[in-house]
């Protein structure tokens, strides 16, 4: 059984339907045709490759928090 999850990320910049985002430092090219009102700056939940949801920072910094806790967790 998988589970596909979203992963939140800063946008670093726009171009049209496209983004440039950062988490972690990790960056990726994705697709912001589904968020067409995220901006640079805003908080994104990305998943495969298409940015879905805008969110608040505070969202974005307490899922990433969460995500680290269970890798924490799945180590032992």
């Amino acid at each position: 059984m998988s589970m596909c999850l979203a992963v939140p990320f800063k946008i670093i910049s726009t171009d049209g339907e496209m983004a440039v985002v950062e988490v972690n430092g990790l960056t990726q090219n994705i697709s912001i045709a589904l968020t067409p009102e995220a901006l640079p700056g805003d908080w994104v939940l990305v998943h495969a490759g298409y940015a879905i949801h805008k969110i608040d920072e505070a969202e974005a910094k307490e899922t990433l928090k969460l995500w680290e806790e269970i890798h924490e967790a799945s180590q032992y």
